[in-house]
């Protein structure tokens, strides 16, 4: 299972912008279709329980495994 840093390069490395940092890092991408996707990730460094990350990568990232895979 990916770690929460993992998320966090995936969004770097993916284009998406940090747009506010709390006690939690904000991220978003426009897509060119117009949507806008968003995502919240914890500044700790554990990783992620499978049906945790698996809510995240369909919900929020809305990318394939592998695709992230690619990214990290």
């Amino acid at each position: 299972m990916p770690s929460w840093r993992d998320i966090k390069k995936f969004c770097q490395n993916d284009g998406w912008e940090m747009y506010k940092q709390t006690d939690h890092y904000f991220y978003r991408k426009l897509m060119p279709d117009g949507i806008l996707k968003r995502t919240k990730i914890s500044m700790g460094s554990g990783e992620l329980s499978g049906h945790l990350w698996e809510e995240i990568l369909k919900r929020q990232l809305q990318v394939t495994r592998e695709y992230f895979n690619s990214k990290i």
